[in-house]
């Protein structure tokens, strides 16, 4: 059995870059929504001409697209990712864009006719709504309200939950800005964490969790927790979800034409 000092140093020295989180196998899970993003959204990039991904990551889920549209692009704030994604998303002859979460979309007007985003850390509904072009569509799975509260709490002590990202704040959010929800879903997901080292890397991956996190400055908790863990088996925490769907007005008089996968 390795030991607490052993456990966090592997945790911390593992590389954060992208969202590809094989690092985890044997260490920790975390279960699957039920809709099945990849799917959904591969579905509606065969049937686009333009699209963009916000956020991409390291396009880990966007390289999961086995028919892209003529013309896809893709948005990424942090620079490491942006290089991490250009070299993954060349096959799909993906342009990917330096930008920043916020506050708006280095895009003209109605240039895409499908915007997605998986776990975006910020949604800009105006912005959105700009780039998309009548009858445009926009799919995202979105991080929900309290995700892995068991887990701040036990580093941080109790704290509010913050309803911002609840499914009716994407409700009004679409709807502020005129857009129409046409399928909107939660879910609550199992987490379980095998050792401290998945703690401490996932903190530094998922860095909002604990936003000030590092090793030193919580090793008190993450002793606490190792010794837990030893003790009664895996730490369990739960994640929330959202799928939204959300769709752009045809314009009066116009014929959307969508063709049939």
């Amino acid at each position: 059995m390795r030991s607490f000092e052993e456990l966090v140093a592997e945790g911390a020295a593992a590389p954060v870059e992208g969202w590809d989180f094989s690092w985890f196998e044997g260490r920790a899970t975390e279960e699957r929504p039920p809709w099945g993003y990849a799917r959904l959204m591969g579905e509606r990039m065969a049937r686009a001409r333009a699209a963009l991904d916000i956020e991409t990551g390291g396009g880990e889920v966007l390289a999961t697209v086995a028919r892209p549209p003529a013309l896809l692009v893709a948005t990424e704030g942090w620079w490491p990712n942006v290089e991490v994604a250009s070299t993954r998303l060349q096959p799909l002859g993906a342009r990917v864009v330096a930008a920043a979460d916020a506050p708006a979309l280095p895009f003209t007007d109605a240039s895409f006719d499908l915007v997605v985003s998986r776990h975006p850390v910020v949604v800009l509904w105006r912005e959105i709504a700009r780039v998309l072009r009548p009858g445009g569509t926009y799919l995202s799975q979105q991080i929900g309200p309290g995700t892995d509260r068991e887990l701040t709490d036990f580093m941080m002590g109790p704290r509010p939950v913050n309803q911002s990202r609840s499914a009716a704040s994407a409700r009004r959010g679409a709807e502020s800005v005129g857009l129409e929800v046409v399928d909107l879903r939660e879910c609550a997901l199992r987490v379980a964490f095998f050792d401290v080292g998945a703690v401490v890397h996932f903190l530094h991956k998922v860095h909002w969790t604990v936003p000030d996190f590092t090793a030193g400055a919580y090793e008190a908790p993450l002793r606490r927790l190792h010794a837990r863990i030893e003790r009664e088996g895996p730490f369990v925490s739960t994640a929330q979800r959202l799928l939204v769907e959300a769709r752009r007005p045809p314009t009066p008089g116009t014929v959307v034409v969508r063709t049939r996968l």
